[in-house]
């Protein structure tokens, strides 16, 4: 996943492909959910992120999975 943040016009975009997208579904005002024809998640763009979310907080973050998840996860793939 890589994290880009433009502060000139404060939008925050999380890309978690390198997929292209190819259509966009907007789940609330200014959040959108960037999505290939397979219905495959590739990104997620927040406007107005200051308001939305702590910024800072995107430099200090841990992941928890629980074992059973990470197991699944590599069998299918």
């Amino acid at each position: 996943m890589k994290v880009y943040y433009d502060d000139e016009v404060d939008a925050l975009y999380l890309k978690l492909s390198d997929d292209s997208p190819d259509g966009v579904i907007e789940i609330s005002e200014g959040v959108n959910i960037d999505t290939t024809s397979e219905d495959k998640i590739i990104g997620i763009e927040i406007l107005n992120a200051s308001k939305k979310l702590d910024l800072t907080s995107l430099l200090s973050y841990s992941f928890e999975f629980e074992k059973e998840i990470l197991n699944r996860q590599q069998k299918i793939a």
